[in-house]
């Protein structure tokens, strides 16, 4: 019932009538609320033909958010539950590179999950991209089988997510940037799969289709997009006139043929290592590290040193027992009987020193 409840305050203008389409579990939800006002009201004034794709909406930008936590998971800045609105209403709104890697990863988790449902069949007027089947493809293939409708993700993942953007202002023409950013990068993950056609297995001609990877290939690439973003430099004042709708200053430098496929923002990113309450920083004291890690990315490795001794922490060691499945045999039939086995494992956390003081951040609580 609560379910319902929470989807009736998204899809319908009528809050006492139950929605059909209101398939969505509680914390997916929730999710829209990340996405703002402004998509309550497309959802209520737009097509209902729309409503069909609000399970798919939920759910891409809830592997959107996923990707985001991964991607940050050993960084200052680890993709904060306060970080994730969608909508620049609120004027306080920050425009950094992280602004810029949230839009993105939304934008491209939503495409994507549309698409992979369009080519499942999972929508009456949508399934596989078949137009090119039949024509040549290159040397000894042509396209064929069920290539991912792209077009169709793109298409309504716009739809949905650009709506937030109400304003002409600088912010807001950012996020719209970065959000076709988060499209280009579906677009850069499509591969062509092939099967082999011929007698005795010969593969004398190949059909091929175009196929999505894996959302963690997309995932990596914003996040090589975000370590190269690109600056719009502008002064104070323009900044701040970016803040009203009445402004109509556009990056222009932004929408270069040449730039389509980068994250940009305008802002440069606060500091992360201490805690904040008024920008909403929660620091790096308290955080979890890795050290003496084995089989992990140099990020992961370089965490330590990153989240606790360049902000001015202490690495302290703690041994924590962790209680796992264990010794497990499958008995007939059919149930699986486990031992549970106590291990004690090291762990490695950000702490202040002993005896200092926390300095005081602008707008610490």
């Amino acid at each position: 019932m609560l379910c319902h409840m929470l989807c009736l305050c998204l899809v319908s203008p009528f809050p006492l009538i139950p929605s059909p389409h209101c398939l969505i579990p509680i914390h997916l939800c929730l999710t829209f609320s990340l996405f703002g006002r402004s998509v309550n009201n497309f959802l209520i004034t737009g097509p209902k033909a729309y409503l069909t794709y609000t399970t798919s909406v939920a759910l891409g930008a809830q592997s959107g958010i996923e990707e985001c936590k991964f991607q940050f998971a050993w960084e200052r800045w680890n993709c904060p539950e306060n970080a994730l609105q969608l909508s620049t209403h609120n004027r306080l709104r920050s425009a950094t590179r992280e602004t810029s890697f949230i839009h993105a990863i939304s934008s491209a988790g939503v495409m994507y999950t549309i698409t992979k449902n369009c080519s499942m069949g999972d929508f009456e007027n949508c399934g596989c991209d078949e137009s090119r089947n039949g024509k040549t493809g290159g040397h000894g293939w042509i396209w064929g089988g069920c290539s991912d409708n792209v077009e169709f993700g793109e298409r309504i993942s716009k739809l949905f997510v650009d709506s937030l953007e109400k304003g002409k202002d600088a912010r807001a023409l950012m996020n719209l940037h970065n959000n076709r950013a988060g499209r280009l990068a579906v677009r850069a993950a499509l591969k062509r799969t092939c099967k082999c056609h011929g007698i005795s297995g010969s593969c004398s001609v190949q059909t091929c289709w175009l196929q999505l990877a894996d959302f963690r290939e997309m995932g990596d690439y914003l996040k090589a997009k975000y370590d190269r973003a690109l600056k719009i430099e502008m002064d104070k004042r323009q900044l701040r006139a970016g803040n009203s709708a009445e402004s109509h200053w556009a990056p222009s430098e932004a929408f270069l043929p040449s730039a389509e496929a980068e994250l940009i923002f305008l802002e440069e990113s606060p500091d992360y290592c201490s805690h904040n309450s008024s920008l909403g920083i929660y620091g790096t004291e308290g955080r979890e590290c890795l050290q003496n890690s084995h089989n992990t990315s140099r990020r992961e490795q370089c965490s330590c040193g990153s989240l606790c001794t360049e902000c001015g922490l202490q690495v302290e060691e703690r041994r924590t027992e962790v209680i796992s499945s264990c010794n497990c045999k499958f008995q007939w039939c059919c149930t699986v009987k486990c031992d549970q086995c106590r291990d004690m494992v090291k762990k490695y956390y950000c702490t202040r020193s002993p005896g200092s003081a926390q300095s005081p951040s602008k707008g610490s609580a």
